[in-house]
């Protein structure tokens, strides 16, 4: 009998599981629950109850589980409703699908009002769930809005009023940062831009490095340095490429450095000219530590969109900024490996790299 108990105590204590309830940490809730044999009753992670003993703990996958297991919901942490971080995300997403279908941009109090949220409390949570402030939000939708005009309409004037601008002169105040160009030079392909680059080889293979006025705009691996030459002058046909110099090598170094030792982490001034929904995918990317991996649905849960696995797959996909935006930590729903622009064995290589300490 004693031994039996110690195996439940070591199985218990053993399972990576235990530290979330221990911790009563938040982020688990939703991956799992646990049930205790003493009362009968399962729990969220974050359950603020008394703690069970570990011999009387045992984990399952989902709520549906633990009740066929003839266990009932804890009145407490009420593991068979969504999590209050699941509502705050449903709620932001909502209000996400609203400034992007809103004509004009909806100040704080508006959006506030509408969730039923002081603008305090609702600025808070808006930046918690996207990694934006709402302001942020509207500008980012806004600046992809002014893109698709700039490419659709007969002129620069009709594009600035079709992205929903009242006036020209309030956009041209905001156009450079949001283009990085003059709205011209955008319409044309990014003319009279310089971008320099140089190319490196690491463990992956060749490496091109590119940069802009405003930062890192592309990291491309491949087999052929060529190869990848091409693929740059295709998505800058525009701009004029310069080769780097040496100060630029340096930065090349630290590129590969990063694919080296990615544990290490780099802080480079990406230049990420993406849509408002990319850039919160790219920006949860590079939230992801070393060494984890999350799915392409986990991910959209994360940046309030659940549901759209779909999109955020193809967002991962338009990363051109590769291994600084990891979106090689990204996996199916199943743990399998899934596309990956630079090639599959060298997204399984970055894997087995990352989880070796």
């Amino acid at each position: 009998m004693a031994r039996d108990n110690d195996r439940r105590v070591a199985a218990t204590l053993n399972d990576p599981r235990w530290a979330a309830v221990v911790a009563r940490n938040p982020a688990a809730d939703g991956t799992f629950v646990y049930s205790v044999a003493t009362t009968r009753v399962y729990c969220r992670p974050s359950c603020s109850s008394r703690r069970a003993k570990p011999e009387n703990v045992a984990f399952h996958a989902t709520p549906a589980d633990a009740e066929r297991a003839g266990f009932r919901p804890c009145k407490r942490c009420q593991p068979d409703h969504a999590s209050l971080g699941a509502r705050h995300t449903e709620s932001i997403a909502a209000l996400c699908r609203f400034i992007e279908t809103a004509e004009q941009a909806p100040t704080l109090a508006e959006l506030a009002a509408r969730a039923g949220r002081s603008a305090y409390h609702l600025h808070r949570l808006f930046k918690a769930v996207t990694g934006l402030t709402p302001k942020a939000y509207a500008s980012a939708r806004r600046a992809a809005r002014i893109r698709h005009e700039l490419l659709q309409s007969g002129t620069v004037t009709e594009a600035i009023y079709g992205a929903g601008y009242n006036s020209s002169g309030r956009f041209y105040e905001q156009s450079d940062q949001m283009l990085g160009m003059t709205p011209s030079d955008y319409r044309s392909g990014g003319a009279n831009q310089a971008i320099r680059f140089a190319i490196g080889e690491c463990w992956l293979g060749s490496i091109l490095v590119a940069q802009s006025q405003r930062g890192v705009c592309a990291i491309l691996i491949g087999d052929d340095p060529e190869t990848l030459i091409h693929e740059l002058q295709d998505r800058f046909h525009a701009a004029e490429l310069i080769g780097g110099d040496a100060g630029f090598e340096r930065l090349v170094a630290s590129v590969v450095g990063l694919v080296e030792t990615p544990r290490l982490g780099l802080d480079l001034p990406l230049d990420v000219r993406g849509t408002a929904f990319q850039q919160r995918v790219w920006q949860a990317l590079r939230a992801i530590p070393a060494g984890t991996t999350v799915s392409y649905s986990e991910l959209a849960e994360r940046i309030g969109a659940p549901g759209s696995a779909r999109a955020v797959a193809g967002a991962c996909a338009a990363n051109v900024l590769a291994v600084a935006i990891p979106c090689h930590r990204v996996l199916r729903r199943d743990g399998s490996l899934s596309g990956y622009r630079w090639g599959v064995e060298r997204k399984r290589a970055l894997l087995d790299r990352e989880a070796t300490p």
